[in-house]
Formats: structure tokens, C-alpha cells, sequence
């Protein structure tokens, strides 16, 4: 697995319950600040291998980007059931919901270069 791949399973991984973070803020943390997408398609292919807590991923505007009617409800339920509350019916207040690790809640220096 790429180091990079490794660190955004690791910090998905460590997202708790009742909170969110978005593709863009796990890849910058991981080490690649573009690689959004990256995040994207690890949550595609490693949910089910690495239990990842897929439904706490979210695009920066605070809403649930997946565009399949039954993935979108199942992962705004799942939300919900975490008391994460949706403004609108669609979008998180990142300011309340996002979380934000520091430096003691990854297993990794995120400053160091991936």
C-alpha cells in the first residue's frame, strides 16, 4: 500500500462518531493536499477490506457527494444516527460537526513529507 494510501486509511479510520471530515482535508493531512480524488476512490475500493467509516466523508461544502439515490440516503441516514444534523436536509454545519485531528490522534508527524 502507498504511503499515502496507508496514512488517509489510517486518519478515515480514526474519525469519530457524530463527526465529519472532508476528501480534501483527509488527503492534506495524508500528504497530498490535491489529492482529494485520491480519497475518493480509496474510500471506493477500501471501505469494506479496512472497515472504514466511509459515511463520515464529505465534500468541503458540507454535503453528501454521492450521487446514487440509495447510497446518498443510506450514508445521510447512517449521519443522523450519529446525531450529525443536516441544515436544508442536505448540508452539515462544518463548523460544528468537522473534526479535526492533531498531531496526537494520527500515528504519524502529518508535517512530514509522504
Amino acid at each position: 500500500m502507498e504511503r499515502f494510501t496507508e496514512r488517509a486509511v489510517d486518519i478515515i479510520k480514526r474519525i469519530p462518531p457524530g463527526k465529519v471530515m472532508t476528501y480534501g482535508q483527509i488527503a492534506a493531512l495524508a500528504g497530498s493536499p490535491r489529492g482529494a480524488r485520491q480519497v475518493v476512490r480509496i474510500l471506493h475500493s477500501m471501505s469494506r477490506k479496512h472497515r472504514l467509516p466511509w459515511h463520515r466523508v464529505i465534500n468541503v461544502k458540507g454535503e453528501i457527494g454521492l450521487k446514487d439515490d440509495e447510497f446518498y440516503t443510506k450514508q445521510l441516514l447512517y449521519l443522523q444516527g450519529e446525531g450529525v444534523e443536516f441544515t436544508d436536509g442536505q448540508r452539515v454545519n462544518l463548523a460544528v460537526y468537522q473534526y479535526h485531528p492533531s498531531g496526537r490522534d494520527l500515528p504519524f508527524d502529518p508535517d512530514l513529507e509522504v
